[in-house]
């Protein structure tokens, strides 16, 4: 841990301050929901999963800061918690100490559910008194499940439970198992409506558009867990989508094949990964193997080929104009 001089630490608390003085819970939004803040111990990502019967719910419970760590704040929700939890942490405050110190500001923390997780793995949570039951958080090593408004007191245990047999999945997948747990166990008392995750990692960065390696959110859903699980997928095909380009990049033929096709493996009906696998194809000397891709994908809608025809101008098609001709011709 690293310890603040006390000029430091008085100047970070006046500075956090101005949100924890509202003595009303209800200013703020309803998110009675069942979360997880965990950590994987050998990459070191740090994750925040959640789902509720409240519309768009990520966008107030889920924080995360690469290289500092993760919040979830929930119940009658005090969103200060994520902004300035993550401040305290990124000052060098375990999560113990940076919840405890906003919490004893915080005049309605009877009706909070908040978790913090910091990038060592130190981790804490509180469940106000006047939480709805069922309601109530179980922390563990690297990871804290709680959970607020739920149909039974079974939830949380199986969130624990969840967590703790899935060690062998990346962590993303890993909290989704424990989410599905939690609604296979009963889950919130008023049905479901949206979910979020995210994914941040081991180290600080400057470059704002990669701190989350993993954001993504059902906002308003019959089946939000379903569709979490499906985004996800989507989100791994395109990762290797990416692995690929990357590769391209580096004329590394071969990786960047091996990953275009990890990539239709997870998502085998989505055309545009067809395509730009066609034009990798095209453009390294596969252009017979490339034809019947092209086809496949013009078949699906014609607006393909005009696209095809574009990408000569800027130099992302390099064929001739007979080869052109060849894709272009879809008898």
């Amino acid at each position: 841990m690293t310890y603040l001089k006390p000029s430091l630490l008085l100047a970070i608390l006046l500075n956090v301050s101005f949100s924890f003085g509202q003595p009303s819970p209800y200013v703020e939004g309803f998110a009675h929901t069942y979360s997880i803040v965990a950590r994987d111990s050998e990459t070191g990502e740090m994750a925040v999963g959640v789902q509720s019967h409240w519309f768009s719910v990520g966008t107030i419970v889920a924080w995360g800061k690469s290289g500092v760590g993760v919040v979830a704040t929930q119940s009658f929700v005090n969103p200060a918690y994520g902004p300035e939890g993550l401040q305290l942490m990124a000052s060098g405050l375990e999560a113990g100490k940076a919840l405890e110190l906003l919490v004893l500001k915080d005049e309605g923390k009877d009706f909070r559910q908040v978790a913090f997780l910091d990038v060592h793995g130190n981790v804490s949570a509180h469940t106000g008194d006047k939480c709805i039951e069922s309601a109530g958080h179980l922390t563990g090593e690297n990871f804290s499940v709680q959970a607020n408004m739920m149909l039974n007191d079974e939830v949380v245990p199986a969130m624990k439970k969840a967590f703790l047999e899935h060690a062998h999945l990346p962590l993303a997948e890993r909290v989704l198992k424990t989410l599905l747990a939690a609604e296979n166990a009963g889950g919130d008392i008023r049905g479901k409506q949206s979910a979020a995750l995210i994914v941040v990692g081991p180290e600080k960065t400057e470059k704002v558009w990669a701190d989350k390696m993993i954001d993504i959110r059902v906002d308003d859903h019959a089946n939000p867990l379903e569709e979490l699980e499906r985004l996800l997928q989507v989100h791994r095909a395109y990762d290797h989508m990416n692995k690929g380009d990357l590769a391209l990049e580096k004329n590394d033929m071969h990786t960047a094949m091996k990953e275009y096709h990890a990539a239709q493996i997870l998502q085998p009906q989505n055309v545009e990964m067809k395509y730009w696998t066609a034009v990798t194809m095209a453009n390294n000397g596969q252009l017979e193997a490339s034809l019947p891709v092209f086809k496949e994908v013009f078949a699906v809608d014609g607006h393909w080929k005009e696209l095809t025809k574009r990408l000569l101008k800027p130099g992302l098609l390099t064929v001739s104009e007979e080869e052109l001709e060849l894709i272009l011709n879809d008898k």
